[in-house]
């Protein structure tokens, strides 16, 4: 492990365990969070892949680019399950959902 990878690995574990370990509503608020980027950043990723900008993607989908926007924003909370379908069937994947146990994330 190279030294700058061993210095963000020690980071993140003193953060985590500074911040959320042994504090079940800080390690829930960290999730809740992750689950979001993790959309928006997911979204991000296979519309650029595709080659398309935010107005090429809202197109497809039948909305506008400011929707797409506020769905690859990590802040965003109104994602709505049909929505998620559209961008899914636009960019030519399947969406999937499931239920994972709490603390998948380390937390």
């Amino acid at each position: 492990m190279k030294i700058e990878e061993r210095k963000k690995t020690d980071a993140v574990r003193i953060l985590h365990e500074r911040y959320i370990k042994g504090k079940p509503r800080e390690a829930k608020l960290l999730e809740r969070e992750l689950e979001k980027i993790e959309v928006a950043q997911r979204i991000y990723q296979l519309r650029t892949e595709a080659g398309f900008t935010q107005a090429d993607l809202a197109r497809r989908v039948g909305t506008r680019q400011s929707v797409i926007s506020r769905l690859e924003d990590a802040d965003y909370r109104g994602h709505s399950l049909r929505m998620l379908e559209r961008v899914a069937e636009a960019l030519d994947c399947r969406l999937q959902i499931g239920f994972v146990p709490n603390g998948v994330y380390g937390t």
